[in-house]
């Protein structure tokens, strides 16, 4: 295995990796296949909003995640989402007709309408983390708490590598790793 602290960032994993990295890759396959599923996304509409579909829940965290950095408007959860503008206005007005969003006035520019989470939204927010808690909990509840935190730690720095490589032109991951 390789020393954290005496590899270099950027270079070619040692032939001895290779395998791990292969088991890592072949994992995340199975990851995304179910994610794929949206399983805790499912348990938590069910259990909230039976109303609602699964797209509806990528608005409703595409205005939270937005929402931490700053106001949000239809412009951002459009980007967040990575679709175009006026689709987003569409998904916006039609969560605004479900009660789960609200359009309000910006704070920082009262000229320019943000939109918010209502109370609903909040609690569809908050079941979809509490479904979420729970299905790791199960996961690890035979773990030992050094291993939880170890792979907590180690998981939000892949991750965290994963966003950085998938903001990077295509040209520049092209080729890279086999």
């Amino acid at each position: 295995m390789n020393d954290p602290k005496t590899a270099t960032p950027g270079a070619s994993p040692s032939p001895d990796s290779r395998a791990d990295i292969e088991l890592i890759g072949d994992t995340l396959t199975r990851m995304r296949v179910m994610i794929g599923r949206r399983i805790i996304g499912r348990l938590a509409i069910r259990n909230v909003a039976p109303d609602l579909d699964l797209s509806h829940l990528d608005v409703v965290d595409a205005v939270r995640h937005v929402s931490l950095n700053g106001e949000a408007t239809v412009g951002a959860i459009a980007e967040a989402m990575r679709i175009d503008p006026s689709r987003g206005s569409r998904v916006v007005a039609d969560m605004v007709d479900r009660g789960v969003l609200a359009r309000a006035v910006s704070q920082a520019d009262a000229r320019r309408a943000v939109v918010v989470l209502t109370p609903l939204g909040i609690s569809i927010l908050e079941e979809i983390h509490a479904v979420k808690r729970t299905v790791v909990e199960t996961i690890v509840s035979d773990w030992p708490a050094g291993d939880i935190a170890e792979f907590g730690r180690l998981f939000d720095r892949f991750v965290s590598g994963f966003q950085t490589v998938a903001r990077l032109p295509e040209k520049e991951c092209a080729g890279k790793g086999g």
